[in-house]
């Protein structure tokens, strides 16, 4: 039984894990609360026990960080590569969040983080009707200062806010509220791959709750067809044109990856090593910016070829195997009925992540890792015991009367 001072340490645990993983969508001092529930949450373990069960995808990521770390070893440049592989350490939001955010804290989270999302789009479209954010040099970044980071959470979120919307219970008012916003900042993003992440995940959504709803995605479609801005519809037709630079300039990367595979298939060019070896594989096909000719390019827009290329095939054998494990792991928690906004919310995240990667390297981007690991740990944090004296989670129907989660509870046993 935990005494009152560690049951106060850990709610101030979560309260900084609720920060963190809120205000890493506007401000760099997001960091701040994540380091501190990490500390309070490495506390509240050691007097406590961690007491929950964890999900099979932690192992992939443990695999994926293990050769991570070898790959950093053979690199040309090891310590330039272990000092990037810090980003490992973020993994460990996996487990700091499903052992802090038991029971109904995981929802409390997931609004704090729909919350501060919302008002991080509202900042971007504020840039775009009002500062001049247009342009491909130029657009919304809300508080970040990056519009690719920008438009990666704002796609995460807008997942998790629709789920929230879809599988309402009592509360869908703010949900309802925050997805508008959410789309709109989106759309003035004009990144392509956030657009497509979105429509996927978005798409699993309303086939989760009822394949009927899909009806809703063209419908939404024409209307935005006709209701965006007109370089959001060019952005939106150049995805199928192949003379596009850009569209150009991702298929020269990927042959430039393919070569880097094809040279270093065990461990990669090494961890942060793709900018300098893409200049030696750098194919005629690339595309320049005009202002700068003969540039590098910092990754290879492309999650899976991306860690082949800087970490070896093993890498990104386990990156897929992360990703099946994660889809399984929620699907099981989803059909248990334990939690369905936040399960779906996961699914969405993945879905999203996997698609939106084949032409971004988003799982690279630190603030955008943090809040998906977050995301797909919470439905886990949710159905674990409120109390860690159990090894086994249990199940709990967050948003719920509790007859209804009595009901889910008994299906759950027999």
């Amino acid at each position: 039984m935990m005494s009152a001072r560690t049951d106060n340490l850990e709610r101030w645990a979560v309260v900084a894990l609720a920060a963190g993983v809120g205000l890493i969508q506007v401000t760099i001092f997001g960091w701040a609360p994540l380091a501190l529930a990490g500390v309070l949450g490495a506390i509240v373990i050691r007097r406590n026990g961690f007491g929950v069960a964890m999900p099979s995808f932690v192992w992939a990521l443990a695999a994926l960080a293990a050769w991570t770390l070898v790959s950093c070893a053979f690199s040309s440049e090891p310590m330039t590569s272990f000092e990037r592989s810090r980003q490992l350490l973020y993994f460990l939001i996996v487990p700091l969040t499903i052992r802090l955010a038991r029971g109904p804290a995981a929802m409390r989270i997931l609004d704090t983080i729909i919350t501060i999302g919302a008002i991080s789009a509202l900042a971007g479209v504020v840039e775009y009707a009002f500062m001049n954010f247009r342009g491909l040099g130029h657009r919304p970044s809300g508080f970040l200062g990056l519009y690719m980071t920008f438009s990666g959470l704002t796609m995460l979120v807008l997942c998790a806010a629709v789920a929230r919307l879809v599988y309402r219970e009592r509360e869908w008012l703010w949900p309802a509220v925050a997805v508008p916003a959410l789309l709109a900042a989106l759309i003035v993003s004009e990144s392509r791959n956030a657009w497509v992440g979105a429509l996927a995940g978005i798409a699993l959504l309303l086939v989760m709750r009822n394949w009927k709803l899909l009806i809703a995605v063209p419908v939404a479609i024409g209307v935005l067809a006709v209701l965006a801005p007109t370089v959001a519809k060019d952005r939106a037709k150049s995805i199928f044109d192949l003379s596009d630079p850009t569209n150009r300039d991702r298929l020269a990367m990927l042959e430039s990856g393919r070569l880097m595979i094809e040279a270093h298939p065990l461990v990669g060019v090494g961890m942060n090593m793709v900018p300098k070896a893409y200049l030696q594989y750098k194919t005629a096909d690339a595309v320049d910016p005009p202002d700068k000719p003969g540039a590098t390019r910092s990754h290879l827009h492309n999650v899976p070829v991306q860690l082949a290329a800087e970490r070896g095939l093993p890498a990104m054998a386990a990156w897929l195997w992360f990703i099946a494990a994660a889809l399984r792991d929620l699907a099981r928690l989803w059909r248990r009925q334990r939690s369905s906004a936040l399960a779906a919310a996961g699914l969405a995240a993945v879905v999203a992540m996997v698609v939106a990667g084949q032409f971004e390297h988003n799982f690279g981007d630190s603030e955008f890792l943090v809040l998906f690991l977050a995301l797909i740990s919470l439905p886990f944090a949710a159905a674990a015991s409120a109390s860690p004296a159990s090894n086994a989670p249990a199940p709990v129907l967050v948003g719920s009367g509790p007859s209804r989660a009595a009901g889910a509870d008994a299906r759950f046993k027999a």
